[in-house]
């Protein structure tokens, strides 16, 4: 899980003929781990965000495997935040790799500044029908703007498909659809070695934030991400894996036990909740303001995305409802079952398989 890694999962990672590349980013996370494949094709999943001292990392990195970008035949792209795909388009281009992506975030990927731009402006929309004043929607907006530039285009030649098994030499990777901290989290499972290829899709030091963002096929309906994310661990919990290389941090071990305690991280929160709300309604933005202070102005998005996420399980499990007052959204108990009492709001969740 959570613990130091030992040698002997170092040791099965380099066998595996994977190396972990980890590349700096500007945001809080840290640096992202890329991983590069030694095989035929000689593979790169994920690239790191877009700036000089990424690519010189990245550059300085695999020098001292013995390779360099040019050598790179192909590309795989996990999901479509900046900190992982800002430097695939650079090193397509210098080294005439093929990009394999998702067949369902081909779109985007392609018209990534565009759709950034737009996810930015719903983003903005959510959070005043929260309650998050428009000053701070202002100033979060210009943040976001700011970002952009960290991410890049990506022309997808390899689409994929969940389900889909990509064969290389030595080895073979089935693409696994995982949605929820993204609307296109793709993960990759070598099954002969037991090693899931996971990005961000399951993280051992951090619990992996669903974020609220547009549907990949384009509708207006609004993706409950917890729902959908804690469905995509449900499967990955069945895995037999027995290491998860992610996105940040060390690799996982024993990652079934992991997200059985993620889930019941998610039900105790929600319960949390459930006991605010049931003091008086609130909007989304003050519930996160009674959970983490300050946090819930400076980082809005993110915390109201978790908070939206946790009442998702909360109405559809029929114990709040969400009720418009002229434009902004409160949530209001409408069950008299005691917080402690709730039952198990994600079904399974306390059962470990696999």
């Amino acid at each position: 899980m959570t613990d130091p890694v030992g040698e002997s999962v170092w040791k099965r990672i380099d066998e595996a003929a994977i190396k972990v590349l980890r590349i700096p980013t500007p945001f809080q996370v840290g640096r992202v781990n890329c991983y590069l494949v030694e095989d035929d094709p000689l593979t790169l999943i994920d690239a790191g965000p877009n700036s000089g001292k990424a690519l010189d990392e990245l550059e300085h990195q695999l020098q001292a495997l013995g390779h360099s970008v040019e050598e790179i035949q192909l590309v795989i792209v996990t999901h479509q935040h900046i900190d992982h795909l800002g430097l695939v388009d650079i090193i397509a281009r210098r080294s005439g790799a093929e990009v394999a992506a998702l067949d369902l975030a081909v779109d985007f990927l392609a018209n990534f500044g565009e759709d950034a731009e737009r996810d930015d402006r719903e983003a903005a929309d959510l959070m005043r029908r929260h309650g998050i004043s428009e000053d701070v929607v202002t100033a979060l907006q210009q943040v976001t703007g700011s970002f952009r530039a960290w991410g890049s285009k990506v022309t997808v030649t390899r689409p994929v498909s969940d389900g889909e098994l990509m064969q290389l030499r030595d080895r073979a990777l089935a693409v696994q659809y995982r949605p929820g901290h993204s609307p296109s989290d793709t993960c990759f499972w070598d099954a002969d070695r037991r090693i899931l290829i996971a990005a961000d899709h399951l993280i051992g030091h951090i619990s992996s934030n669903p974020l609220i963002s547009r549907p990949l096929d384009g509708s207006d309906r609004r993706r409950q991400a917890l729902v959908e994310y804690i469905g995509s661990l449900q499967k990955t919990r069945e895995l037999p894996a027995e290491v998860v290389l992610s996105g940040h941090g060390e690799p996982i071990t024993g990652h079934a036990e992991l997200i059985t305690q993620r889930f019941a991280l998610h039900q105790r929160r929600a319960a949390k909740l459930y006991g605010l709300i049931s003091e008086r309604p609130q909007t989304g933005h003050e519930l996160a303001q009674r959970l983490w202070g300050d946090v819930a102005v400076t980082q809005a998005f993110l915390t109201l995305s978790e908070v939206i996420g946790h009442v998702d399980l909360l109405i559809n499990a029929g114990h709040v409802r969400e009720l418009d007052e002229d434009g902004v959204l409160r949530f209001e108990a409408i069950s008299t079952t005691p917080a402690d009492e709730l039952g198990d709001l994600i079904p399974g969740g306390s059962q470990v398989t696999g």
